[in-house]
């Protein structure tokens, strides 16, 4: 299916390796293949010694452009440190409406 955002998961996922030096991503379309808007999961030794907000901010500079374009972006930001300790408890974060019903967020259309 032809986005109708130019963005894409794979071009969000790759920009976000490139920009900052990312160890894992996970990114999810929640508007049902339209590509207006994602979630995500990304673990990057960038995010130490940063607060959330700081985390975020940085993130969404690297992707100033495909913000822009899309809807809404919803990043779970994590240090490698912190991604470890997640997966060692079981409590691996999951990109934000994994744990839906699969429905799709509201306010798009599919």
């Amino acid at each position: 299916m032809a986005e109708a955002s130019g963005v894409t998961e794979a071009s969000l996922k790759a920009k976000i390796i490139e920009q900052l030096h990312a160890t894992y991503v996970e990114i999810e379309d929640m508007s049902g293949g339209c590509g207006q808007a994602f979630s995500a999961v990304i673990v990057s030794p960038q995010f130490e010694k940063k607060t959330s907000l700081a985390r975020h901010r940085l993130v969404n500079n690297a992707l100033k452009t495909e913000v822009a374009a899309i809807h809404a972006w919803t990043p779970k930001c994590y240090t490698p440190e912190q991604w470890e300790k997640l997966r060692q408890e079981g409590n691996q974060a999951v990109a934000p409406g994994k744990d839906t019903t699969g429905e799709v967020v509201n306010g798009t259309t599919a």
